[in-house]
């Protein structure tokens, strides 16, 4: 049995930026617990063709570890994976791999976290997990028949060949649009089943050529992304909507297809998608767009609800990820009866009645139109602004009218946003949106920009 202050369990973004913020705060006695054998988190797990951010390179890094050597405006995965081990540097022997943890409990006044190398006992326990660690796929009657290779783009099978394949792709979300166009490429036929169309514009991608450029970037980039953030509130989507409607005019020109992509619901309701050759792919000769419901996956393909059967002899999934199901990745006991009706935490970082239990990414803190790193980054500054004023070994717990009274907060501002339009990963089965920030990055970085005292319980 192993003892240490702070465990943080995750080493994506959130885990390596937690505990930089520690050793900042002069906390050096804590310990990374990763499953996986390598830090990166999705960056590490999404090896998908084309995989890349959606969100400007000069925003994707830590404030005080800025990257001068980014490639291009929108950086691809081997990129982000190379920088965020390059930062990890001073903390990668604090970082235990190969360590998943399979559960979690306070007894006693400490953390007794179970991992798969055995027990590790703490005074604080941090989740790292993020919202996008667990791949969803759906429950498709039939899928355990399909004789080919089936797999979910966040596991990505690069031993199968697709040349020659054809190719059936479930989803057309953030990921499908990054790797659908390089399948096409290869496949002989591609059938990408949608079941919703998105609203796509499009991704102004170009190469660095001046270092000046990168360091002046991230600024405007900001501001740029609070003003999207600010224009997919319900009010004012006009704009958006407009430009994704010139930019499927512009790329699709077969009025059928275009149809079946033109958007009905509001622009945000869903992710907002980047992307120059998603519509091109999607109009190619060897490319067929289905949006009738899938009813079965049968053997060598997939039957749809009006009885047509679409050969396949690949099957991707890009249905995203369990975002909601924050109990997945985070086994504490006694959270999930805490939970029953939906995720919830004070400032998405403090949960009442789980004393030294803290959460980057938590919920209520993912974005719709900017770099989650900047809000990953205010959290764990505040999070190591407790531990550094809360003496060793004391216990702090959020007080429950603080946290209710947040939670109520969410819920009201959540419920007119647009978000609560349609059916989205960001909302649970009665409606509740348990993922998302209402606000914009400069409000939430305000808010957590100092800890308040008065919300807190602390016994030495």
């Amino acid at each position: 049995m192993e003892r240490t202050r702070v465990v943080i369990v995750g080493a994506g973004f959130g885990g390596i930026g937690m505990a930089l913020a520690l050793l900042r705060a002069g906390i050096e006695d804590f310990l990374v617990l990763e499953r996986a054998d390598d830090v990166g988190g999705v960056w590490r797990d999404n090896t998908y063709p084309g995989a890349a951010c959606d969100v400007p390179s000069s925003l994707y890094s830590y404030s005080f570890a800025p990257n001068r050597t980014w490639p291009r405006r929108y950086a691809g995965q081997a990129d982000i994976l190379d920088y965020l081990k390059r930062t990890a540097a001073p903390v990668m022997g604090r970082v235990r791999t190969r360590a998943g943890v399979t559960g979690a409990e306070y007894r006693d006044g400490r953390w007794q976290v179970r991992t798969e190398r055995g027990v590790v006992v703490a005074d604080v326990l941090v989740s790292a997990v993020g919202q996008l660690s667990t791949p969803a796929v759906p429950r498709l009657a039939g899928a355990e028949r399909f004789a080919g290779p089936a797999f979910h783009s966040a596991r990505w099978r690069h031993d199968v060949d697709l040349r020659g394949k054809r190719v059936a792709v479930v989803g057309t979300g953030a990921s499908a649009v990054q790797f659908v166009p390089h399948v096409r490429k290869q496949a002989l036929g591609l059938t990408v089943f949608q079941r919703t169309a998105a609203h796509v514009v499009p991704k102004p991608d170009t190469a660095f050529r001046r270092t000046a450029t990168r360091r002046g970037g991230r600024l405007a980039t900001w501001l740029v992304g609070e003003a999207l953030s600010a224009a997919l509130d319900s009010r004012h989507v006009g704009a958006v909507e407009a430009l994704a409607a010139a930019h499927l005019r512009l790329r699709v020109r077969d009025p059928v297809l275009r149809a079946k992509l033109t958007p009905r619901i509001r622009a945000g309701c869903k992710r907002l998608l980047f992307s120059n050759d998603w519509y091109p792919a999607l109009a190619s000769p060897n490319t067929a767009v289905v949006t009738q419901p899938i009813a079965e996956v049968t053997a060598h393909g997939v039957r749809t609800s009006d009885g047509v059967e679409h050969p396949a002899d690949v099957l991707v999934y890009g249905t995203g990820f369990a975002a909601t199901d924050f109990l997945t990745s985070l086994p504490v006991a006694g959270l999930a009866e805490a939970w029953a009706d939906g995720a919830r935490a004070h400032l998405g970082i403090t949960v009442p009645g789980f004393p030294n239990l803290f959460l980057v990414y938590g919920p209520n803190t993912n974005l719709g139109g900017n770099s989650i790193i900047t809000m990953i980054e205010a959290q764990c500054r505040y999070i190591a602004s407790v531990l550094r004023a809360t003496p060793a070994g004391a216990r702090v717990e959020v007080r429950r009218e603080v946290a209710e009274a947040f939670d109520a907060e969410m819920r009201v501002r959540l419920d007119r946003s647009v978000w609560a339009t349609c059916d989205n990963w960001y909302r649970q089965g009665d409606g509740r949106i348990t993922t998302n920030w209402p606000g914009l990055v400069w409000e939430y970085a305000r808010r957590v920009r100092r800890p308040d005292p008065r919300d807190f319980r602390v016994v030495a």
